[in-house]
């Protein structure tokens, strides 16, 4: 069985031969630092893993919108700790917005985020660019590209990430959204569902896309976040349109939380997402237990993540990286599709670490 074959049955939750693996994405830290500057194709192929590439379609755009909505970026120079910081100012019709931020060699960050108040997105909403036009070469050329290797994953169109409440928490602050909801609920379903109509018009337009998966939400639903009833009001209901909408274009979702999950297991079966990920145990800051997970919704979710790469990778041996994996393979072999995975990024760690990570999971065979 090859790669493709391998996951394609884990996202349709099946059993394959053997347990795949992937990574969440390289981190170009990660690559430079410790694989001597290798892209993500080398990497992958370096340690025999089941390849995930992540790429999205690229966006056409009216000039008549672009014009009305202005960018100009500013490099500030390094800190006082040596980030390199930023600025930006978006020039409207009916006014400027302003957001700031910083970065290293090993990450990117924002400082200051562009909506301040509710004046603020009415702007945003007014004149924040829709695509127009969709062209999906950059999938079609990864995955021919990819052959047999693996999965093409991609993300549909918002303006922060994934669902329309991540999305949001991206602009406006997480700390503050909340509190939105609960003073005034009524303006944040007016806030979300600006933003999931522009998502849903472009979503129309995924029909026949190449990719195999659309990842969907974000860590700011995750449940060390928000309440399931929080979610159950400014999320569900949103989420639930947008996965619709990418079934019907023919497309798997998996649904992101990097965070806390289990009380939200049932509602994210609810939302129509075929599968859940990270999986993040409390090791790591989340509330995973993939047994747990597996026995209650692994017959309706396939999962990816679980694996702890601190304790795997970064601070981790060979010897350690074999055991998390045989656990993790243990925990859902009976229930779920299950691709093994770190729950999340991961910046440091001897490659040896990787190379025996993946040569458990080509052990754990169904």
């Amino acid at each position: 069985m090859n790669s493709r074959e391998r996951m394609l049955i884990a996202l349709n939750n099946g059993r394959p031969d053997r347990l795949p693996c992937q990574v969440h994405s390289w981190m170009g830290y990660y690559l430079k630092t410790y694989l001597g500057g290798m892209d993500q194709w080398q990497a992958f192929g370096k340690f025999g893993m089941d390849f995930a590439i992540y790429v999205s379609p690229t966006y056409k755009y009216d000039d008549r919108d672009l014009v009305n909505w202005r960018r100009e970026r500013k490099d500030l120079g390094p800190d006082s700790d040596g980030n390199n910081c930023w600025a930006e100012t978006i020039t409207t019709p009916k006014g400027t917005l302003h957001h700031a931020g910083a970065w290293n060699e090993i990450t990117g960050w924002e400082t200051e985020y562009p909506i301040k108040n509710i004046q603020d997105f009415e702007i945003w909403n007014e004149f924040y660019p829709v695509p127009s036009g969709i062209d999906f070469k950059p999938i079609q050329e990864a995955k021919e590209r990819l052959c047999d290797r693996g999965i093409i994953r991609s993300h549909p169109f918002s303006p922060g990430q994934g669902s329309p409440w991540q999305s949001f928490c991206t602009m406006f602050a997480t700390e503050h959204a909340i509190m939105l909801g609960m003073d005034e609920p009524e303006t944040l379903h007016h806030i979300l569902e600006s933003i999931v109509q522009k998502t849903l018009k472009v979503t129309e337009m995924w029909v026949g896309t190449p990719a195999d998966m659309v990842e969907v939400g974000g860590g700011a639903g995750s449940s060390t976040v928000i309440s399931p009833n929080f979610y159950r009001e400014f999320c569900l209901p949103y989420d639930k349109r947008q996965n619709k909408l990418m079934h019907e274009a023919g497309i798997k979702i998996v649904n992101h939380f990097c965070g806390g999950l289990m009380p939200m297991l049932d509602l994210v079966v609810e939302s129509g997402a075929d599968g859940l990920e990270t999986m993040t145990p409390p090791s790591m800051g989340g509330d995973c237990d993939l047994r747990k997970a597996s026995s209650h919704v692994g017959d309706k979710l396939f999962f990816i993540g679980g694996f702890d790469q601190n304790a795997g990778f970064e601070r981790g041996t060979p010897e350690s990286a074999r055991r998390l994996v045989f656990e993790c393979f243990e925990a859902t072999k009976d229930h779920a599709g299950y691709i093994c995975c770190p729950s999340d990024h991961f910046f440091h760690g001897d490659p040896a670490c990787l190379q025996a990570f993946v040569d458990a999971c080509k052990e754990c065979v169904y």
